[in-house]
């Protein structure tokens, strides 16, 4: 039973692949975490195009929930490269990359869906730019979690974190111009 198992989940992370290589302007994503995400994934990527562009969907929700687009657009862009059904290695999802707990405290019931997606994401950023007072502080609790950045009183000396500011702050400030 364990090698028709293993098998299905090649083919599955063969599928995967071959989805992310049709999605027009976007770049593969890692690996999944369970099956059932995959298989999620590559059914959702069968079917239609999405009925508003993401851009202007960045820009009415940012709008409405009083965030800087420019801002909410680089964080979309450093999680997920605009892909709505990207998946982290860590189980991150969607366009703002919600885990799995974050996506249901925000009232995320399908964090695939990319408005469900992004009005949670801009919500929890939101709220991190109002906690912290900072945009590279609040980034880093995006990234680490607010929990990380009170233990340090500051940025955690993660690299990934900082790597994730950095390119936040690089694609805001190119986007604010």
């Amino acid at each position: 039973m364990s090698d028709l198992y293993a098998q299905a989940v090649a083919r599955m992370h063969a599928l995967w692949q071959r989805v992310e290589q049709l999605s027009a302007g976007t770049l593969p994503v890692p690996q999944p975490v369970t099956f059932a995400q995959v298989l999620r994934t590559a059914q959702r990527g069968a079917g239609a195009a999405l009925p508003v562009p993401i851009s202007e969907l960045i820009a009415r929700v940012a709008r409405e929930e009083g965030v800087d687009e420019a801002l909410v657009r680089a964080v979309v862009q450093a999680e997920s490269g605009g892909n709505p059904n990207a998946v982290s290695p860590k189980g991150a999802m969607g366009l703002m990359q919600l885990m799995p707990r974050t996506a249901e405290a925000m009232g995320v019931s399908d964090p695939f869906d990319p408005e469900q997606n992004l009005r949670g994401g801009v919500r929890l950023l939101k709220g991190l730019l109002n906690e912290f007072g900072d945009v590279r502080l609040a980034l880093a609790a995006y990234n680490a979690g607010g929990p990380a950045v009170r233990q340090y009183g500051g940025i955690p000396p993660f690299a990934e974190t900082r790597r994730f500011i950095q390119r936040v702050l690089q694609a805001w400030q190119g986007d604010e111009r």
